[in-house]
């Protein structure tokens, strides 16, 4: 079996809001085709290593690295490598549903962006929605948004915060599937998540974060 490649390397995190440590020496590696999932209580800090991952935020202490390139959000080649699916998005509250998707393809320099958006609001389930702004659909609508927003664009990692969130257990089931192709194709993913079935699907490794060291 080939070795595959290292996609994402977290070495040594560390991340405190005032006197309170989130994570503290935390080491991950993720490899092309491997899918991670950060699991433990609330409060453990899986948002905030998931932001830390994505350039959100600044750790205080180790590296986040991709693809062997210090994690910079602005940086050219790690914005077309990294996708995320992290809090609720702030859509642009003029642009619609099918525009908001084909400004990101755009941007991101997708050969084809028609057919690839039109792709994606078929397989999210939004063309009847695709005129509407975002203000205007369901929680669980703006969720499939928000993931399509993750699949126009390339992508190397996908980095995903409770994606199953206001999904039902059909939309899961395709989160599931969709993901396990992407997976095939070589895409590295981290989420955190606290849907098992989701995670079985994905075959995912868990990392639990929060537990007693020694």
């Amino acid at each position: 079996m080939a070795k595959r490649e290292v996609v994402l390397t977290v070495e040594k995190l560390k991340k405190a809001y005032g006197p309170v440590t989130i994570v503290e020496g935390l080491d991950l590696k993720v490899h092309a085709g491997e899918a991670v999932a950060l699991t433990g209580r609330n409060g453990a800090g899986k948002s905030t290593v998931l932001r830390c991952i994505v350039g959100a935020d600044k750790p205080d202490d180790g590296s986040v690295k991709v693809l062997g390139t210090k994690m910079n959000e602005t940086n050219p080649e790690i914005r077309r490598s990294v996708a995320t699916v992290i809090d609720d998005l702030d859509f642009f509250p003029d642009l619609s549903v099918v525009e908001h998707l084909d400004l990101l393809a755009r941007a991101h320099g997708i050969h084809e962006p028609d057919a690839l958006v039109d792709e994606v609001l078929e397989e999210v389930q939004l063309v009847p929605q695709a005129s509407q702004l975002p203000n205007t659909l369901s929680s669980g609508q703006r969720r499939r948004l928000a993931l399509a927003t993750a699949f126009v664009r390339p992508r190397r990692l996908l980095v995903m915060d409770e994606p199953e969130q206001r999904l039902d257990v059909e939309g899961i089931e395709w989160l599931g599937n969709r993901l396990r192709e992407e997976l095939a194709d070589g895409l590295a993913i981290v989420l955190a998540s606290h849907e098992p079935a989701l995670l079985k699907a994905i075959n995912a490794r868990e990392v639990r974060l929060g537990e007693p060291r020694g």
